[in-house]
């Protein structure tokens, strides 16, 4: 079907788009996830109201980049899918209890008046939000340090070997960053009074951010070895590096000089840097095992056959345009600054 491409070449093709498809949901839902961890910093019931009206529109379309990671996943790497999923089986389920249960809590937040159903939503969506967020950088931080995987390929530890102290870190840097990626959309999101009071966040939560980040990559070059062993055979991924070290930095200077948006996509720059250095980690691994690195998987000896890998690019070419036109599409119908109506949140 593809005789131009090599197996191989189909392989790496899947990889690729597999990052894309993860630096569009960390970079869309990052914000959204971020502006729930940050719910309760509200002060009145308008307040909280409008944080939810920010991404009130825009969640369910983020997390359709979600979903499709999952079923790229699942079709072109299936032996991961397998093994990702026993491993972190409990986990998986309260990352979904915690999608759903922000989920819920923003359709009935406000179905009524009560104080106490609405300030127990409001609590379920701070959990959820920052339940979600926190798994998802335990995730990335079990999966860089390698997993115990026995003969089958299977999960061979228990669900609370998943919890060591580098994985945590991970998911702490996940809440930072994200934090800082939602304070500055709130931000251009509203106006008046709010928008003031938001302003010492973005500082807060940047620095708390950067303060975390210069320690987890202290950690990693230090104690995580594999995570620049590729950089020595693609110099040039030094370049991103510096780029991402470049967009952290520009932050704080747009947010100085007032320019939320700059600062937004500075963020949203930081956020596709530390996902394309974290494939560029795992290369060509898709899980290490720990246990023994050449019976790790790899996106060679993992992936699906090659007409399935074909058949998908196919789908891929003709899905991936209608998904980032609808993606445009939402974003420019919702532009500018949040308000309150009668159907609002």
């Amino acid at each position: 079907m593809m005789p131009f491409l090599s197996y191989e070449a189909l392989c790496l093709i899947w990889f690729i788009l597999l990052g894309v498809l993860l630096v569009g949901y960390a970079v869309l839902d990052g914000f959204d996830l971020g502006v729930g961890s940050l719910h309760f910093l509200a002060r009145t019931d308008r307040e909280r109201r409008l944080f939810m009206n920010s991404i009130g529109p825009l969640w369910d379309g983020n997390e359709v980049w979600l979903v499709t990671f999952g079923g790229a996943m699942f079709a072109a790497f299936p032996h991961v899918y397998a093994t990702v999923f026993s491993g972190f089986y409990l986990a998986f389920m309260a990352l979904l209890f915690a999608l759903i249960l922000r989920a819920v809590s923003m359709e009935f937040r406000s179905k009524q008046s009560w104080w106490l159903w609405r300030r127990g939503w409001d609590g379920a969506f701070f959990f959820g939000s920052t339940l979600a967020t926190f798994l998802f950088g335990v995730a990335v931080g079990n999966v860089m340090i390698g997993m115990p995987l026995d003969a089958f390929k299977d999960f061979a530890g228990s669900f609370f070997d998943l919890l060591g102290f580098y994985p945590i870190l991970v998911g702490v840097l996940a809440l930072c960053l994200f934090a800082m990626h939602g304070s500055i959309y709130l931000y251009l999101k509203t106006e008046g009074e709010l928008q003031q009071r938001l302003h010492p966040w973005m500082w807060r939560t940047f620095f708390t951010f950067l303060a975390v980040y210069v320690v987890t990559t202290v950690y990693t070059l230090l104690n995580v070895t594999t995570a620049i062993e590729n950089f020595d055979r693609a110099w040039w991924a030094w370049g991103v590096v510096v780029l991402n070290v470049l967009a952290v930095a520009n932050i704080p200077r747009a947010i100085h000089q007032h320019r939320p948006l700059y600062a937004f996509i500075s963020s949203s720059c930081t956020i596709a840097a530390l996902v394309f250095l974290f494939g560029a980690a795992l290369y060509p691994n898709l899980v290490a095992n720990s246990l023994d690195p050449d019976a790790s998987l790899t996106i060679y000896n993992a992936a699906s056959s090659r007409t399935t890998l074909e058949i998908m690019l196919i789908i891929a070419v003709l899905g991936m345009p209608v998904v980032i036109s609808y993606t445009i599409a939402i974003y420019w119908v919702f532009r500018g600054k949040v308000k309150l109506g009668e159907h609002s949140y």
